[in-house]
């Protein structure tokens, strides 16, 4: 973190929040925590106070479930298009949150909502971001087989994002699972490379492999301790960078 005149300041200008569907249903199984998205509210108002410009991706996994329905015999794209709408709503819901605590807010959505968001628009998104407006990326690429961590990666090179902070429920990126290896160690820092290699599973193998192939740095770090989104935009040492 560093400061300018005794205030602190981020350390990127410009950033991507890549927030899963399981961020929105905070302690519960499934739906929106209402409290949970307040709060994610309040540290995305807290980091645009200190001048970074934030773009969000939000998944949809707390509603639906391509992949999960799917195997259950719906037809594939059907599934994941059903998957895209979930993550409007999630939009939406982040949006009325950011905006009840005076943060100009726009949703932009790859598959077309008029009445409730504007069409996906690179130039307008970055116009947006210039007037530090915080953008909401819905509905994925727009495409089916493609993961929300896929369209999070992509939306970052779309608009000069410096880095994709990838906020998640561990404290970053770990060299086996830590849910069924108590010694499982956190890595501090790894290269896109190794994560592909090792299959360390931050996000999944297309969405590395065009961070890796764009240079684009990751940042994956727990989202439920309290003020780690201020944290991760200005640049403190918190969870696991990928690079």
């Amino acid at each position: 973190m560093t400061r300018e005149n005794g205030v602190e300041a981020a350390r990127y200008g410009r950033v991507l929040l890549k927030l899963s569907g399981a961020a929105f249903r905070g302690p519960e199984n499934g739906g929106i925590h209402w409290p949970t998205v307040q709060r994610i509210a309040d540290e995305v108002r807290d980091a645009t106070l200190l001048g970074v410009e934030i773009a969000i991706v939000v998944g949809g996994g707390n509603i639906w479930r391509g992949r999960e329905a799917a195997a259950q015999g719906m037809e594939r794209a059907a599934a994941d298009y059903a998957g895209m709408v979930a993550t409007v709503i999630n939009a939406l819901a982040l949006q009325d949150a950011l905006e009840g605590k005076s943060v100009d807010t726009r949703v932009q959505t790859a598959i077309e909502m008029r009445e409730v968001a504007e069409p996906f628009i690179r130039r307008r998104a970055t116009r947006h971001l210039e007037k530090k407006r915080v953008v909401i990326f819905g509905s994925g690429t727009g495409n089916p087989f493609f993961t929300s961590d896929t369209a999070g990666v992509l939306r970052a090179l779309e608009i000069g994002a410096e880095v994709i902070m990838k906020a998640t429920d561990v404290e970053g990126v770990y060299d086996s699972d830590p849910g069924s290896n108590s010694d499982a160690q956190l890595l501090r820092e790894v290269s896109h490379f190794d994560v592909l290699n090792r299959d360390l599973r931050v996000m999944d193998a297309t969405a590395i492999s065009l961070a890796r192939d764009n240079d684009l740095p990751i940042v994956v770090f727990n989202m439920n301790v309290a003020g780690n989104i201020v944290k991760s935009v200005s640049g403190e040492a918190i969870g696991t960078i990928v690079r």
